[in-house]
């Protein structure tokens, strides 16, 4: 075992390469450490859940942790097979369990594999809860003490159960939408599950009335040939081809473990995740007629602090990751939560992005107002305005990171764009807002080696040219 162990919690979780970081020892540390984890806070008498997604190799690291959860004398309730994160989330409250383990390592490339936490509470992982995992790691890592069982031996001691959350995880979300209605409604749906966890869960949900669903990638396939399973727009070029020369009314792409959602419309033009998150919004307020906080992190759209002042709700901003917007979602018992990544959580479910009742909202949405995609989205702007985004990604040499750090911290400058800076924000990377309301962003990615640039703004041709203006401010 090494000494200085590499497992660090980002984002949403620890991710590293497969064989190289992300290893059965290194797994094994991380499990131990959370079965630790659970004796500190009173929570081992009841039970883990583990899941894992359909990358190479999850469902055997979930059994590594299995094993090593049971030899802690903590029943284990393991899945049979690779499921949504939010479908197994949903299972610690059905089992009244005291967190859950996913092997999942989201929309990272295909030599990437992770490991995510969900507290009771069936949402991610808050820095509180993080803090007190990590720091059980190093130590285990040096000592090498990590106790383990074959999984035969945890099933016939009953230390171990399997377990399939996706009966109990249906019910709920027919609690919360219409399934019904939409399986009746007659809709022609595209679905790409990119070779991910969500193959097949649309057809499960809504098959069995006049809607039709035709799957594209369902099949499993851990090299994501040709894609990264991000539900963006380089990622969609089959299901928009698709889309455009057959005619759907809506596409629906799922990520690695289908806890976020993309949308196309009609036509095969993507949605953004800025218009997608305005659109789930005015869908509870509007449409639902509900009330209650909206939650937004620093990267997504300012759309929703217009919605705000028309439905009369607060907004709050939080910086990248549902760690800090699932907490503050059951503090206020928010209305929603949402971030730019495609991950949208709602009161009354789990305090966790969930992709398949996000999309079942927008479909509900579509046959409530009887609108297309494309018209939805003209009704969201004779509200809000319109609003236009792009993110690039750019990755870098390790080694550089503090170089573009310095360069855009001592940057200041008075104008981006030819339009003057009213305020800098830095409290999750470097924010900078315009006079004319547009605003341009820099921050580094939490789970990979990547630099984003992030803009939003009234035109397709201003969001371009602040990119341009971010990188020449970040050097790159």
């Amino acid at each position: 075992m090494k000494q200085d162990s590499p497992i660090k919690f980002g984002t949403d979780g620890w991710r590293a390469v497969i064989a190289k970081d992300f290893t059965f020892d290194n797994v094994r540390i991380c499990a131990q450490a959370v079965a630790n984890y659970l004796a500190d806070v009173g929570l081992a008498d009841r039970g883990l859940v583990v899941g894992y997604d359909t990358r190479y190799g999850s469902e055997r690291f979930a059994d590594a942790v299995a094993g090593v959860i049971a030899a802690n004398g903590i029943k284990t309730y393991l899945c049979r097979k690779a499921l949504p994160t939010p479908v197994i989330s949903h299972g610690i409250l059905t089992k009244q369990a005291g967190g859950a383990i996913i092997i999942t390592a989201s929309h990272n490339p295909a030599e990437w594999n992770g490991l995510k936490y969900k507290p009771d509470y069936a949402g991610s992982a808050s820095p509180e809860v993080i803090s007190g995992i990590e720091s059980h790691i190093p130590a285990i890592a040096a000592s090498g003490n990590v106790s383990a069982m074959d999984l035969s031996e945890g099933l016939k001691k009953g230390l171990i159960e399997y377990i399939d959350p996706f009966p109990a995880y249906l019910k709920q979300i027919s609690s919360l939408v219409d399934i019904d209605a939409i399986r009746n409604a007659g809709l022609n749906i595209a679905v790409d599950s990119m070779y991910g966890a969500g193959a097949g869960i649309f057809r499960r949900v809504l098959g069995g009335g006049i809607t039709r669903i035709t799957e594209i990638n369902r099949k499993r396939n851990p090299l994501f040939p040709g894609i990264n399973p991000e539900p963006i727009t380089p990622n969609l070029k089959k299901l928009s081809k698709l889309i455009a020369k057959q005619g759907f009314d809506v596409g629906l792409a799922t990520d690695g473990d289908a806890d976020r959602i993309g949308l196309m419309d009609e036509k095969g033009q993507f949605i953004t995740q800025l218009v997608t998150y305005a659109l789930l919004a005015l869908y509870k307020l509007h449409v639902m007629g509900e009330r209650g906080a909206i939650v937004k992190t620093i990267t997504t759209t300012d759309m929703v602090y217009r919605l705000g002042q028309i439905y009369d709700v607060p907004v709050i901003e939080t910086s990248v990751g549902f760690k800090y917007v699932g907490p503050i979602m059951i503090k206020e018992n928010a209305l929603i939560g949402g971030e730019e990544s495609g991950g949208y959580g709602f009161r009354g479910h789990i305090p966790e992005r969930d992709g398949i009742l996000a999309a079942l909202f927008f479909l509900d949405m579509m046959i409530k107002l009887k609108m297309k995609p494309s018209q939805l989205v003209a009704h969201l702007y004779t509200k809000v305005g319109p609003h236009y985004y792009n993110r690039v990604d750019i990755h870098f040499p390790a080694d550089q990171r503090e170089a573009i750090v310095s360069r855009v911290a001592n940057s200041n400058p008075q104008q981006v764009d030819g339009v003057r800076v009213v305020k800098i924000d830095t409290f999750d990377g470097y924010r900078f807002r315009l006079a004319d309301t547009s605003w341009l962003l820099i921050r580094f990615s939490g789970t990979e080696p990547v630099l984003r640039i992030y803009a939003e703004t009234s035109s397709m041709k201003r969001v371009d040219s602040l990119l341009d203006a971010g990188k020449k401010l970040a050097g790159v």
